[in-house]
C-alpha cells in the first residue's frame, strides 16, 4: 500500500475510508472522516510543501480546481509523484475516485463506489419539480456557480436549473441587485466554501425560499456521495413546501 499525502478534503476522505493507514498526512481542511489522525501540512492553497517533501510519500493526489500549479510542480521537481485530478461532472468524478484509489492506491474498486453511482442512477427519489435557482458559494463579493461544475451538476440532476448554467465564467462574481433580476424561484446556500446559515445569507433573498444545504453533500467528490441525493432533496424539498 502506498504512502499518500492528500491536498484535497473530498479525496482524504475517500482514501481514508477506503485503505485505512495509506494517508500519512492531509491539509487543516481536511474534516472526515472525523476521527483521521494523521499529520497536518497546511491549506489546499497554501500546502507546506517542504514538510509534504520531508515526509516522502509514495503519491501526493491533488486537484486542478483545489490546489496551486507551482506547488505541485515544486513536489515533482522533488521527485514525488503527483496524481492531479480534475471534475467537472459526477460522470467524471466516479471515474478519477476510481484512478485515484485503484490506479493510484492499487485498491480494489471499494464497495461505497458502486453504490455512489447507483444512488445517483434512474430516477432519483429526491429530485424536485423543476426550479430555476441562484447557487451562492461565496459574499462579499458574492460568487455563484456558473458553468461546468460539479455541484452544478448534481443540482441539476436533482431538479435545480441553475440559472447561471450557461455564463462563461465556471465561479462569476454577480452583484446581489443582479441575483435578485436573475428570474431564479429559490437559492440554494451550502455551508461551504462559504458557512451560509438561516442567519447568514437567507436576509439577502427576501423574496425566495432559501434551501440551506450541506456543502460536503453538494462539493465533495467521495464517500458522501452515497448519502447526498437523499440528503440534498431533503433540503430543496424543505425549502419549495
Amino acid at each position: 500500500m502506498p504512502r499518500v499525502v492528500s491536498l484535497v478534503p473530498s479525496l482524504t476522505e475517500a482514501v481514508a475510508v477506503s485503505a485505512p493507514g495509506a494517508l500519512i498526512a492531509a491539509t487543516d481542511w481536511c474534516t472526515h472522516p472525523a476521527d483521521l489522525d494523521v499529520p497536518r501540512i497546511g491549506g489546499t492553497k497554501n500546502p507546506d510543501v517542504a514538510a509534504v517533501i520531508r515526509l516522502a510519500p509514495d503519491l501526493v493526489i491533488a486537484n486542478e480546481e483545489e490546489n496551486r500549479q507551482p506547488d505541485l510542480d515544486a513536489l515533482r521537481a522533488a521527485g514525488i509523484p503527483v496524481l492531479l485530478t480534475e471534475v467537472r461532472d459526477l460522470e467524471q468524478a466516479l471515474r478519477e475516485l476510481e484512478r485515484v484509489l485503484v490506479d493510484g492506491c492499487g485498491l480494489h474498486r471499494p464497495a461505497w463506489l458502486a453504490r455512489a453511482a447507483d444512488a445517483w442512477s434512474g430516477d432519483l427519489p429526491g429530485a424536485v419539480p423543476a426550479v430555476a435557482a441562484v447557487v451562492p458559494i461565496w459574499r462579499r463579493p458574492w460568487m455563484v456557480l456558473g458553468r461546468h461544475t460539479f455541484a452544478g451538476d448534481l443540482l441539476h440532476r436533482l431538479g435545480v436549473d441553475n440559472v447561471y448554467a450557461r455564463h462563461p465564467d465556471r465561479y462569476p462574481r454577480i452583484p446581489l441587485d443582479e441575483l435578485h433580476r436573475s428570474g431564479a424561484d429559490l437559492v440554494v446556500l451550502p455551508d461551504e466554501p462559504y458557512r451560509f446559515t438561516a442567519e447568514d445569507g437567507p436576509e439577502s433573498f427576501p423574496r425566495l425560499p432559501a434551501a440551506l444545504v450541506s456543502g460536503r453533500h453538494l462539493t465533495w467528490y467521495g464517500p458522501s456521495l452515497v448519502t447526498a441525493p437523499a440528503v440534498l432533496g431533503a433540503a430543496l424539498r424543505a425549502a419549495l413546501r
